[in-house]
Order: structure tokens, then sequence, then C-alpha cells
């Protein structure tokens, strides 16, 4: 059964073009009924995918939009000039059934690195793609463009500002490269709501560096991160008010939160969610550097999946991040139970007190260095049997 969780103005579509595994939705389209606001944030890697540059190419001409095309089974990374003119010959397709210009068409697409668009399956699959706008909701959408992911990722809220009532819906994938600046990570986030052209970039960027820029599964920063969003004022609702502003970035922020964590949940072969809170250290970066350091440690991701208090593996961990720090003035929680403070561990049956603790799905850590202000929460995922089964026969 369909709900109506998209914004107003806005519809949703799907088609099966067979990229990779027949009788499933591979192919998914957004539509705005009107020219919508857009802002983006990408992967900092350096090979940047085909649909990660014409992206930036759109939103660097003019930060609007009218539709986002997604795909899965094929990246279209490390495909030189021949993936960026098959890119935009699927802009293209779209715009011309859309009755559309081509440069308001963003691309997403997810799979593995190296393959060529199939442009012969996309072809056949735009009118079928087009005709079933309408008929999908942001659960539909958000399969269309799945890859390993165990279930879909799409959240909606409503939000009450002074001059009515705006919606905000976002749909994501990912499950493994995931390590933003960003990760093996698609997000669509729509709302309904007028917002400032100059400000929608700096205030969406703002949310997602709080949220999905503080998210890791693997350490991996993929090649096609990309997060959007779309503003089409449908609802008639302008945020000019500052108490406006100031919830609607709020709850911005809320359902971002939840949508990044929706990935680490859901990580390949993922059974936990370390929740890395660094206190004490000289600044904010200085408690990144720590809580990655540890958020990254495949020792501390197996202890965690094995249910190991082994805080020996955190606390080396924390002392090789390369933060400045002295070991006495370290301290160490897990699951808020004291193991390490002084530079020795206390007193304590530690097996015992973290056997049922380290059964439930979110794990806290409290690390403090003890020498500043700065600090930093880093949710990551640990590390088990099937994520190594899926990585090692994902091609095949």
């Amino acid at each position: 059964m369909q709900t109506n969780d998209l914004p107003k103005g806005f519809s949703a579509g799907a088609a099966q073009a067979g990229f990779k595994t027949k009788g499933r939705d591979d192919l998914g389209l957004i539509v705005s009924d009107t020219e919508a606001v857009a802002a983006g944030v990408f992967t900092t890697n350096v090979f940047k995918a085909a649909p990660v540059l014409v992206c930036q190419e759109v939103l660097k001409k003019h930060a609007t939009a009218r539709a986002i095309v997604a795909n899965s089974g094929q990246a279209n990374a490390c495909t030189g000039e021949e993936g960026l003119k098959n890119c935009h010959e699927t802009q293209k397709m779209v715009a011309e059934r859309l009755g559309i210009e081509p440069d308001t068409v963003l691309t997403l697409s997810t799979g593995v690195i190296g393959d060529q668009l199939k442009m012969d399956k996309w072809l056949a699959a735009v009118p079928e793609l087009v005709a079933s706008l309408g008929t999908r909701d942001a659960e539909g959408f958000t399969r269309a463009f799945m890859t390993t992911d165990a279930f879909p990722k799409f959240a909606s809220r409503d939000i009450q500002l002074s001059g009515g009532t705006v919606r905000l819906t976002t749909m994501a994938k990912g499950a493994g490269m995931i390590c933003p600046n960003m990760a093996t990570m698609l997000c669509v986030c729509l709302t309904d709501a007028e917002v400032d052209p100059a400000e929608w970039q700096a205030l969406f960027a703002r949310c997602a560096d709080r949220t999905f820029n503080r998210v890791s599964v693997d350490g991996d920063t993929s090649t096609n991160d990309t997060i959007l969003a779309l503003a089409n004022g449908a609802s008639g609702v302008s945020i000019t008010d500052p108490a406006d502003a100031a919830l609607f970035e709020q709850e911005l922020t809320e359902i971002l939160r939840t949508t990044a964590h929706m990935l680490v949940k859901d990580g390949e072969g993922a059974t936990k969610v370390m929740h890395i809170h660094v206190t004490g250290a000289d600044s904010d970066r200085d408690a990144e550097q720590v809580a990655r350091t540890v958020g990254h440690s495949q020792l501390v991701k197996t202890a965690i999946y094995g249910r190991d208090a082994n805080w020996g593996r955190i606390v080396a961990a924390v002392g090789r991040s390369g933060v400045k720090m002295k070991a006495e003035d370290v301290s160490v929680s897990l699951c808020g139970v004291d193991l390490f403070r002084n530079g020795q561990p206390l007193a304590g049956n530690f097996d015992a007190q973290l056997e049922e603790p380290l059964k439930e799905e979110n794990i806290p850590m409290e690390i403090s260095i003890g020498v500043g202000p700065g600090s930093y929460l880093l949710e990551a995922s640990d590390l088990s049997v099937g994520y190594v089964k899926l990585n090692s026969d994902y091609r095949s």
C-alpha cells in the first residue's frame, strides 16, 4: 500500500531496467511540479563518479532542479569521458519525456566501479519510468536504488511553522563503503517549504556535517557519495522568521541524523552501532580524530561484534590517534561501566558487568582525553563475518 509521504508538489516513480537483477526496480525518479531550489553535498574522493560531476555542474550553473534520477547496478565511476557523456544522455532521455530542460535533471548512481552505463537498457526503461510517476512513495523510490541494503531507509516529518505546515522527507541507501566525507551513500531530501536560495546550500551543508559526516561503517569513502536537497515551496510557507528558520534547521538536522543512523545500523553485516563520544580534547577536530581512530579500528570493531569487554583495544586506538594527550589523563567507559582511568584499569569484573549490555544493538562509549573543551560524537558499526562474506564476493 502506497502512502502519501512525499512533500507537496513532488511525485515519484520507478522501473525495472534489468541493470543487474531482473524482477526488481532499479531505476527511480523524483519530479517537482515546479522549479525547486537545489543543494548538494558530495564525496571528497578524488575519483568522483560521473553523476557526481554532473550534479556539481548543475548546482554551479543555477542551483535549481526539476528532477532526480537514480539507478542501482552501475556506479558510472572511473568511466572517463564516455561515462560523462552517458550520464548527460540519461539527463536528456528523462528530460525529453518530462518536457523539461536536461540540465534541470540531477543524477545518482550506485553499483560496481568501472562499469559503463547500459544505455540500451536505459533507453528501454525510461518511458516506463516516466509513466510510473505518482505510483511510488518514499519507500518505493528508495527501493529502486538499494544495493546490499537490508531494508529501505526513508523518513518523513511535518513541521509546524508560523505560516503553516511544511514537510521534510528523506530517502537514502548505503550499507558498505560508509565513511564520510561522505560515504557509499546516496540520499535525497525533499521539502515543500519555500527557502532562501542564497542560504539553502549553506544550511543544508551544516546539517549534513552534523549528521551524515558523523557516521562510519568501514572507513572507506566512495566515489559516488551524494546528498541532494530540493525545496519547491509548494506548501506556500516561506521560512523568513528567525524562529521558524531555527526550528526548520533543527528539524532538518534531526531527520538527517535519523537517516544517517539507519545507514550505520544497516552496515554490511553490522549487528551493533557504537556511539563513540570523545570529550576533553584540545579541539573538536582532535576529538574527531580520536573518535574516528577508535571507530575504524578493526580490533575494536571485532571486539564489539564478539561482545568482548576488551578495553585495551579501545585504549590502544586512542593512544595511536596522533592527538596530544597524557596517558594519565585518559578515561574510558563502555555501556556506562567505567573501565580505565589514570593510566590503568579500574577494579571490577568487566566481563560479567558487560555481558548483558554488550548484547544490545546500541553500544555507548565514553572517552575523555582530559586536556581541553573539544568534543565529538561518531556512530560506527561493528565488523562481523557477514561484512567479510558480502565484500569478498560482491561482484559475483
